[in-house]
Formats: C-alpha cells, sequence, structure tokens
C-alpha cells in the first residue's frame, strides 16, 4: 500500500537549530517519517529574501542538513535534501506566480508585518512572492498533509487555493494539500522573555536553546531562565508564563505529562527545578551535538548523502512540472 506524502523544511538562517525548531518540527518529523513518504528541505531559495553572505548561507545550509540527520530524520527513510538542489521548485513557483492574484498575496500576514516594519523600499519582491515558492514546495510532491505552525497555515490556504485553480484552469496536476497544524505544546517561548516565541531573530542569546550549544552553555541557560517570585511548579501560561514555558520543554523533551513533573517538583522550587531540565536537556543534546560535529567534520560525504537524496527528489519533482508545462502549453524540447 503506497504512503500518503507529507512535505515540510526549514530555513538555513542561523549556525544551529534551536529547542523550539527541535520540538515544534523536528520531533513531529522523525515521528511522521514511519508513517508518510516524507521529503524535508533544506529551504536555501527561501533563505535569500533576507540579507546574508554567500559563504555563511552554504555553511548554514550544511549544518542545517547535518541537524536534521542527527536529530533522526534518516536519508534512508525520508528524502532530506536541498531546495536548490531541485530546480523544479524555482520553475514551478514562476508558473505559480502566473495564476496568483496581487491582492491576494498581497494579504499575506507575514508580508504586511515584515512591510510594515521595515518600509516597502527595504521589503524586496521575493519576500512577496515567498508564498509562491513555498507553494511550489509543497505541490511538487503531490503532497497530502503538510506539518506547519499557525504562522504558515495562511501560506497552506494559499497553497489549496493555487492548486484547486490550476486543476480547474487546466486540469488536475496537483494532489490539494491539508495542513496540519501542531499542538500547542509545541510552541516554545524565549528563555528570557517568555511572551515571545523563542527565534533565532531574539535579542538576546541568552533566551535561545541552541542545539549545537556546548552542554555548559545550555545548563548555564536553563538555570538563568526567568520564572517568577511565586516559587512553585505548575503550568499556568497566562501568570507563570516563563514557568510554563520551561515545563513544556520539560515534557516535550521526556514525553511526560505536565502534571507529572508538577507533581515531581511540588514543594521543591525553581532551582531543583531548573536542574532537572538542564539535565534533561543536556541529555538530549549533546549526542544530536556531537553527530552533526561528527558529519560536518566530512563535508564530502554529507554532499554526497544530499546529492543522492535531491536525485530522489528531482525524479518526482521533474514529472510534475513536466505535466504542469504541458497543460499550460509550453512547447516540450526535442
Amino acid at each position: 500500500m503506497t504512503k500518503p506524502r507529507l512535505y515540510s523544511g526549514m530555513q538555513p538562517s542561523a549556525d544551529s537549530l534551536h529547542v523550539g525548531n527541535y520540538i515544534g518540527a523536528l520531533l513531529q518529523w522523525r515521528e511522521l517519517q514511519d508513517s508518510y513518504e516524507a521529503f524535508f528541505s533544506v529551504v536555501d531559495l527561501h533563505a535569500l529574501t533576507q540579507p546574508i553572505e554567500p559563504a555563511a548561507l552554504r555553511e548554514m545550509t550544511r549544518r542545517t542538513a547535518a541537524q536534521y540527520i542527527a536529530a533522526g530524520i534518516e536519508p534512508s527513510r525520508s528524502t532530506l535534501y536541498v531546495q536548490s538542489h531541485v530546480r523544479a521548485h524555482a520553475e514551478l513557483a514562476w508558473v505559480l506566480s502566473t495564476i496568483t492574484g496581487f491582492g491576494e498575496a498581497n494579504r499575506m500576514t507575514q508580508f504586511k508585518d515584515k512591510s510594515a516594519r521595515y518600509g516597502a523600499d527595504a521589503t524586496n519582491v521575493g519576500l512577496f512572492t515567498y508564498p509562491v515558492l513555498m507553494a511550489a514546495d509543497i505541490l511538487l510532491y503531490q503532497t497530502d498533509i503538510v506539518p506547519v505552525g499557525d504562522d504558515q497555515k495562511q501560506h497552506v490556504e494559499l497553497t489549496r487555493d493555487l492548486a484547486e485553480r490550476f486543476n480547474s484552469r487546466y486540469g488536475t496536476a496537483f494532489t490539494v494539500p491539508i495542513p496540519v497544524i501542531q499542538k500547542e505544546t509545541a510552541r516554545i517561548y524565549d528563555l528570557q522573555n517568555p511572551a515571545s516565541k523563542m527565534s533565532k531573530s531574539a535579542e538576546s542569546e541568552a533566551g535561545i536553546l541552541w542545539m549545537l550549544d556546548d552542554p555548559a552553555v545550555s545548563a548555564k541557560k536553563v538555570m538563568r531562565a526567568v520564572t517568577d517570585n511565586e516559587g512553585s511548579v505548575r503550568y499556568d501560561r497566562e501568570t507563570k508564563p516563563g514557568v510554563s514555558n520551561l515545563l513544556t520543554i520539560y515534557s516535550a523533551l521526556t514525553g511526560r505529562q505536565v502534571a507529572s513533573i508538577e507533581d515531581e517538583y511540588a514543594g521543591r522550587g525553581y532551582g531543583d527545578f531548573k536542574k532537572g531540565l538542564a539535565e534533561v536537556v543536556v541529555s538530549e543534546f549533546a549526542p544530536v551535538r556531537e553527530r552533526t560535529l561528527e558529519m560536518l567534520a566530512d563535508p564530502a560525504e554529507l554532499d554526497r548523502v544530499l546529492a543522492s537524496n535531491a536525485d530522489r527528489a528531482a525524479e518526482v519533482a521533474d514529472a510534475t512540472l513536466a505535466d504542469v508545462y504541458d497543460k499550460v502549453g509550453l512547447l516540450r524540447r526535442v
């Protein structure tokens, strides 16, 4: 029986992924790859929408791919590749842009937020068409489900609209994907500012638990995480955001229920709780860090794995693109 297909990816926009990426994406990807024919991409074309040094982009692309693998995304079980290694992504994005209304692209929340923050002159066309490239990423693989956070749901809805519009206008070429919204427990907040989602662009390094941090640094960040003056370890997102965030991380990394962790630390104070969480974080990420650094020490082998997977991805993507080109009336090369 053929497995349904899944597509997802992350940008190579930092030297390391963080605990929010790990819990919100990688842990779920690792679980889903058993039930789906999974395509996971390092979306380096998307990263070009922000100023970035060429050498840094190449390095971050390798580092991101290595962390995927170290976290359990196995290239033998999933198709793990670099987006720019499959040319059909950019080519399909152009075709889809010709059936995308200017108004609907302009309504994308992320573009509106960034253009309002930085101004029109500092906002590039690539950022405006970002959701169209994301639609191409998904539709190339006849994707059934797309695991995303709430902030990406609007982009998947546009993808669905474009798939249905193309299928209606030219004949069926695309599977219409379904967004699978990550559960609320997957939302991880900044350790120093628990009102804000953990982000690579945070103002302070102290609030971000990087997967490739030295274990001692990770432990120190946990011990210095913002809590409150109450002293009780209990989940209450509204009045105890810092403690609640730490409980979420603890629960996600151990698979334990929050209530069980609350019971364990009842009456013991934040010091013991943070020490326990620091041990959990170090235990989880130390082997991921070690495996990542091993792969980065042999970039030729990592590049070979990525190239092999890109060949597998291209076989599927090129077939979709060829069908699209035929349907829109482009003359085939002989």
